[in-house]
């Protein structure tokens, strides 16, 4: 037998699992909730992938950032084009090394969580990111049993992606989704700064 002929038939074989796998699958009767998390980079970047494609079948998008500053971006610049179908709510105050205050970080986690609440339960999005939410809990700026209840108080419609190191493990159980990056290699470590259009 060729070797053509061969892969042909693992194809073929590979294909009629697949169309079964898809055939016993079922549509979700709710949002889906994701979670990026990990030491390696991309679980911001991951989330925005998503909005854009969310975006481009018309959806409706919340965003709510937890430790972000104000400092400008190419992500929020981008998504500026699309006022209509996305809200988009910075409410951190930067690197958490740099606020050093935890009674603030604590209070301004909270406002922004009552935000991603309010959003969550408004029935007016199909998807919601709570982009460094994890480092919020990390810290113990937020509890992790109200994060999940925030998320059981979600609207039907809403999915909901949550990213940032070192997710917890009840909030990972709770999720549809959980993938990790693996930091392998990062130009931080050879001393190369952060460069505008790759890393912001």
């Amino acid at each position: 037998m060729t070797e053509a002929r061969t892969h042909e038939k693992k194809m073929k074989v590979e294909q009629a699992a697949h169309r079964k796998r898809v055939a016993a699958a079922s549509k979700p009767e709710r949002g889906l909730v994701l979670v990026y998390t990990g030491d390696g980079k991309g679980k911001s970047s991951s989330a925005f992938g998503v909005i854009v494609r969310a975006l481009g079948w018309g959806r409706t998008v919340g965003v709510v950032q937890f430790i972000k500053g104000q400092w400008k971006t190419g992500e929020r610049q981008f998504f500026a084009q699309f006022e209509d179908q996305i809200v988009w709510h910075t409410m951190g105050e930067g690197f958490t090394w740099d606020t050093q205050d935890l009674e603030r970080d604590t209070a301004v986690a909270q406002t922004a969580f009552d935000k991603a609440r309010e959003l969550l339960a408004s029935g007016d999005y199909d998807l919601v990111v709570l982009d460094e939410i994890n480092i919020a809990l990390q810290y113990g700026y937020l509890a992790e049993d109200a994060v999940i209840d925030g998320l059981n108080a979600r609207s039907e419609r809403t999915s909901v992606i949550l990213t940032g190191r070192n997710a917890g493990e009840n909030v990972c159980e709770y999720a549809d989704l959980v993938s990790e990056m693996r930091a392998v290699k990062h130009p931080f470590d050879a001393g190369i700064k952060a460069v505008r259009g790759i890393d912001f």
